[in-house]
């Protein structure tokens, strides 16, 4: 974890809090250390900013990590389906690489 890129990330919240990247980044920050946090963070941005593709992937695998198969898969189904509705092929492709894993 490193303490004075948080630190930034939450100044950056806190000067832009319409902004979804440095919720996310924040998010990815605490997977390792404090996956509490991370958890709180990624169910912001997914409730917040649901067109916001980028934490479908991580937030989907985060739960999954965290034995919340079910739920995980969810959200990576939701991002499968954003990704083909935003016709961005690569993170279809990367989330249908996790989804097709998991069966």
């Amino acid at each position: 974890m490193n303490t004075k890129r948080i630190e930034m990330l939450k100044k950056f919240m806190q000067e832009d809090p319409q902004d979804p990247f440095p919720v996310y980044a924040l998010a990815l920050e605490y997977q390792a250390t404090d996956p509490q946090k991370a958890r709180l963070l990624f169910e912001q941005l997914l409730t917040n900013h649901p067109d916001y593709l980028p934490v479908y992937y991580m937030a989907g695998v985060f739960f999954v990590d965290q034995n919340e198969i079910a739920f995980g898969t969810r959200i990576l189904e939701r991002g499968l389906n954003l990704a083909k509705a935003q016709n961005n092929q690569a993170t279809w492709r990367e989330i249908k690489g996790v989804l097709d894993s998991l069966e």
